[in-house]
């Protein structure tokens, strides 16, 4: 990953190993969200790459953006190849293996996972917590965007269930915990955890907050 040198706090004992399969275990799942989506359609194997590669590089590429960073998958493989695998791995799979709502699922994990690395991104990059969280949702959800405007469905965003609520705890947790001393493993896997235990909850039992009445 492209991250300073110089890091605050425990990031720099993070950064170099654990942060890095997190930002490839979160690419793979938007981007197999991103091929799933085009198998919906019927789409050709370069669409399911093309949708892969969007959904899989959007949110952090416009991350990288805002918060003044390189953008590392134009500089490494290795992004744009697990898109590519994504959505082979898509592709060579019968339609039957997949559940019925299995692009919820996969973004699911991949918000949860997107938005703590961004936020641990961007606070590396020396940007204040507020922003830093905003950043872990800009990661989280701008590449769904991306793929539901391309598929022309409704955008996930704007569903009747939980979505940026999951993404906003997940990141926020990651603010607290690493502001209050947790290890960097801790801070990670228990702030992925709970964002996603929000969103399988709001998958399941389609909660959402309460919505403008007037």
């Amino acid at each position: 990953m492209d991250f300073p040198t110089t890091l605050p706090g425990n990031i720099h004992h993070f950064s170099n190993h654990a942060i890095t399969l997190l930002d490839i275990a979160g690419t793979a799942v938007f981007a197999i969200s991103g091929a799933l989506e085009a198998a919906k359609a019927r789409q050709n194997i370069l669409t399911f790459f093309f949708f892969a590669v969007i959904t899989g590089v959007g949110g952090g590429t416009m991350r990288d953006l805002l918060i003044g960073a390189p953008m590392a998958w134009m500089h490494n493989s290795t992004t744009a190849l697990t898109c590519i695998l994504a959505a082979l791995a898509v592709w060579f799979t019968p339609a039957h293996l997949w559940p019925e709502r299995a692009v919820d699922w996969f973004d699911g994990i991949g918000i949860a996972a997107y938005g703590v690395f961004g936020t641990a991104k961007a606070t590396a990059y020396g940007i204040p917590p507020l922003p830093a969280i905003l950043m872990g949702v800009v990661s989280a959800c701008l590449g769904g965007i991306f793929r539901d405007i391309l598929a022309g469905v409704p955008s996930i965003v704007i569903r009747q269930e939980l979505y940026v609520t999951a993404v906003a705890l997940a990141s926020g947790m990651y603010i607290l915990l690493s502001h209050i001393g947790q290890p960097p493993a801790i801070t990670v896997s228990v702030s992925i955890t709970l964002g996603f235990a929000l969103r399988a909850l709001a998958i399941t039992r389609g909660i959402n907050l309460p919505t403008y009445r007037r």
